[in-house]
């Protein structure tokens, strides 16, 4: 089983940190979250770990189903910038989110924005394809601009271009779905967190309702190779999700 933890849980330290804290408890990735204040990773920095990587791209201020095109131009060109990284680094995997829809886009337009959001994910699998980077799209909670919560939708489109998923269990729970309907073998990657399905808590693992050993087991019995990415919001977080992966997986 391969687990590791995003560099989310330390955004509010410098990136050396967070990667300390991550080799030193013993863990074997890290998902490098490629956004301010970690925009420009020094390489030479990540090679003096003995860590192997994930990227999640920038989903700050960036937004890959904007109906204003320069803005959805600009989004899909620093996504680029990650696979770059990715490829730079013989990443595992690039994390995606699939794009938002605003105020007056969801309230208007949101069949548009569906369709930009679609063009943009074709265009950055095929990109990542071309580069041999394992580049899968993310599904979202329900919060009133997100696209994508639903997995089955997002499963058929991926399947159709020939892509793969992150699943986030966070998001799925908080999504309404149960624990017997996470499972889709467009998987490749996952984020594994926990909550009580009202809030997108990112809490440790336990500490929420999620049935997260039904979740993993599935997993398990159907072959699923990618990592494990404790997605949780302080170094304490990550230490408690790792120790409830050992022991109970």
């Amino acid at each position: 089983m391969k687990i590791g933890a995003s560099t989310l849980a330390g955004i509010e330290h410098d990136l050396e940190n967070a990667l300390e804290f991550i080799e030193n408890l013993g863990l074997e990735y890290a998902e490098l979250v490629h956004q301010h204040p970690s925009e420009n990773i020094d390489i030479e920095l990540l090679e003096s770990f003995n860590l192997k990587y994930s990227i999640h791209a920038p989903f700050m201020d960036v937004n890959i189903a904007s109906l204003q095109d320069k803005s959805r131009l600009n989004s899909i060109e620093q996504i680029k910038t990650s696979i770059d990284l990715a490829n730079e680094v013989n990443s595992e995997a690039v994390v995606v989110h699939p794009g938002l829809a605003s105020f007056l886009a969801h309230k208007y337009f949101l069949d548009d924005v569906y369709d930009a959001a679609n063009e943009a994910i074709k265009e950055i699998g095929e990109y990542g394809q071309d580069l041999g980077v394992l580049t899968t799209i993310e599904n979202m909670p329900t919060f009133d601009a997100m696209i994508y919560y639903d997995l089955y939708d997002l499963h058929e489109l991926l399947t159709s271009y020939d892509m793969y998923m992150t699943l986030d269990i966070g998001h799925a729970n908080h999504a309404g779905y149960p624990a017997n309907e996470m499972y889709f073998d467009s998987i490749k990657h996952i984020h594994i967190h926990d909550n009580f399905g009202d809030e997108d808590d990112h809490l440790a693992l336990g500490e929420g309702s999620i049935d997260l050993k039904y979740i993993v087991n599935t997993l398990e019995k159907n072959n699923y190779d990618g990592i494990y990415i404790i997605e949780v919001n302080d170094y304490d977080s990550i230490k408690n999700s790792y120790r409830y992966m050992k022991e109970n997986f």
